[in-house]
């Protein structure tokens, strides 16, 4: 209920009776009704300014309002029942009876019980309110830390699965790839066949860049949940050239005008260009390529394309998820990748993204 709500109705409390009463009893009931609209800051010096008026003039309503508010707020709780006792006081010692008087009457016990039992009830209730809001106070605490709680085992959870990862992408996975980058380069030294030379040239530089992705993938793995982690150095438009050198595929590069292009959308690009270029050699051999990246209405266009195969593809293993995952980053970036076969068997790859 409003404060101005809260006023009206002690208002039309105390002039229910104001005719019957000399003025001043009436004007310091006013004052009891005005104050109402500071009982949330002062709630103890409110409740004492509604006492003459509940006593001089009966007016009940806002002495009432004025000690709930007092007991919401406050955890003195020997206050709130010497506070609840005199507004009872005031209800039960009518103005100009005397102490024999009143205690002469047989019924006292009768009136004394019906006093005290609205400054009782206000005085209760306010102190239920203030209970049920600090138990949801507390709830809420709780399930924060709840939680919490659950967020920081999940955060453990998630740590030693990267940690575990980590360890495994370095004993086995950069194990082999080192081998393979040692054997290759012995080739490429001992042999005398100039196709086999390249050829085992190109391997080794692609193992060896492949270890350096894998050292600087397990330090981001390592470094998980310690802070954002970048990959180091991050693969540019710049390296498109090279990478399309060392794919091993007849491969024309065509990259037309377009403005600078933010980080992440350039690593889009060059990951979209390096998978298409890996699925080119999984599974069309012998195939060429064409890679063009052209600029257009607010967008840039990057479009990987292969002729069909000209032997039969070796079985390799494959995750199958490796254009998911290009579609996923492209969507993150509000862009979208698209494959289709072509009609002379070959496969194109077009991504979009916005600049």
């Amino acid at each position: 209920m409003t404060d101005t709500a809260v006023v009206a109705v002690a208002a039309a409390d105390l002039f229910t009776y104001w005719w019957l009463e000399p003025s001043w009893h009436t004007a310091l009931g006013s004052l009891g009704v005005l104050a109402l609209f500071a009982r949330r800051r002062w709630p103890l010096v409110v409740f004492v300014l509604t006492l003459p008026g509940a006593y001089l003039v009966g007016q009940l309503a806002a002495a009432l309002i004025a000690l709930f508010t007092l007991a919401v707020g406050s955890h003195r709780r020997w206050l709130i029942r010497a506070c609840a006792v005199a507004l009872a006081g005031c209800m039960f010692w009518p103005v100009g009876m005397g102490f024999t008087v009143l205690f002469s009457d047989l019924w006292w016990p009768a009136y004394a019980a019906y006093a005290l039992a609205p400054a009782a009830a206000a005085a209760f209730l306010g102190q239920f309110v203030q209970a049920r809001r600090e138990l949801s106070a507390r709830l809420e605490e709780i399930t924060e830390a709840r939680e919490h709680e659950q967020l920081m085992a999940t955060q453990k959870v998630l740590s030693e699965e990267r940690a575990q990862l980590a360890r495994e992408m370095h004993d086995v996975v950069s194990h082999q790839v080192s081998l393979i980058a040692v054997r290759a380069g012995a080739l490429q030294v001992s042999t005398g066949d100039a196709e086999a030379k390249e050829a085992a040239g190109t391997i080794r530089t692609l193992s060896v860049r492949t270890l350096d992705e894998l050292r600087h993938m397990v330090n981001v793995l390592r470094a998980g949940g310690s802070g954002p982690t970048e990959l180091a150095p991050q693969p540019t438009l710049a390296e498109l050239a090279d990478l399309v050198a060392g794919s091993g595929i007849e491969t024309a590069l065509r990259i037309g005008s377009h403005p600078d292009l933010d980080p992440p959308v350039e690593r889009a690009i060059y990951r979209t260009v390096q998978e298409s270029l890996t699925n080119v050699r999984k599974h069309a051999p012998g195939a060429s390529a064409e890679v063009v990246l052209a600029h257009e209405a607010g967008s840039v266009t990057v479009t990987i394309a292969n002729t069909a195969p000209t032997r039969d593809a070796m079985p390799l293993p494959s995750s199958r998820h490796g254009l998911l995952g290009l579609h996923q980053r492209a969507a993150l970036l509000g862009g979208t990748l698209t494959w289709a076969a072509t009609p002379d068997g070959g496969w194109k790859n077009t991504l979009t993204l916005p600049v």
